[in-house]
C-alpha cells in the first residue's frame, strides 16, 4: 500500500534563498523544529540532523534519551536551486526508528513574478509511524506540531518577514 503525501506553499523569495534556507545548517537552525540539518549536495551524499540542545533537555525531562542525530538519509538528486531527492528516517522516536527510510522530495519553481510555489512530497509507504508524524496535528499551534505544513508556513514566514510564526 502506497502512502504518498504532498505539501505546497508559495513563498515570495527567489529560488536560490529558498535552496538556501532547505539546504544550509544555518538557515534550517532558524525556523521549524530549529535543528541544523546537514547536507553533501551530491548524488549519494550524506544528510543528518543533529538535536538542538532545547530538545535534549526535553527528552531529559521527560525520562528518555535522545541521539545526537535526530533524522538521517541519503542524497539521491541534488538540482540547485530546483529539486532535492532525498531518503529520510527520523530516529529521534522509537516508532519511527525502526521503519524504513522514505523519499522526500523538494520541488521549487517559479509562479510569477518574485514568488516560488514549494512542493514536499514525502513518500511514506511501509511507514506510518513516520506519516502520521509528518502530517501533524491538525490542533498545533504556532509552536509546532504540525508536520510538513507547518515547517513549510514557518519557512515562509521567516523568509517573508524575516521571523518564524512563534518567534517576536
Amino acid at each position: 500500500m502506497s502512502d504518498t503525501k504532498v505539501f505546497r506553499i508559495w513563498i515570495k523569495a527567489p529560488a536560490d534563498k529558498i535552496w538556501t534556507a532547505i539546504t544550509d545548517p544555518e538557515w534550517t537552525a532558524k525556523y521549524a523544529y530549529a535543528a541544523p540539518q546537514f547536507y553533501e549536495l551530491k548524488k549519494g551524499g550524506r544528510f543528518y540532523s543533529t538535536a538542538t540542545e532545547e530538545m535534549k533537555a526535553y527528552a531529559a525531562a521527560g525520562g528518555f534519551e535522545l541521539p545526537e542525530t535526530i533524522i538521517d538519509g541519503e542524497v539521491l538528486e541534488a538540482e540547485p536551486p530546483r529539486r532535492l531527492v532525498q531518503t529520510w528516517r527520523m530516529l529521534m522516536d522509537p516508532s519511527t526508528a525502526v521503519e524504513p527510510f522514505t523519499t522526500l522530495t523538494y520541488e521549487i519553481e517559479d509562479s510569477g513574478p518574485g514568488v516560488c510555489r514549494v512542493t514536499i512530497t514525502h513518500e511514506l509507504t511501509g511507514a506510518p509511524a513516520h506519516s502520521a508524524m509528518v502530517s501533524g496535528s491538525p490542533d498545533a499551534g504556532a509552536e509546532g506540531g504540525g508536520g510538513w505544513a507547518w515547517v513549510l508556513s514557518d519557512l515562509k514566514s521567516l523568509l517573508e518577514t524575516g521571523k518564524v510564526m512563534a518567534g517576536s
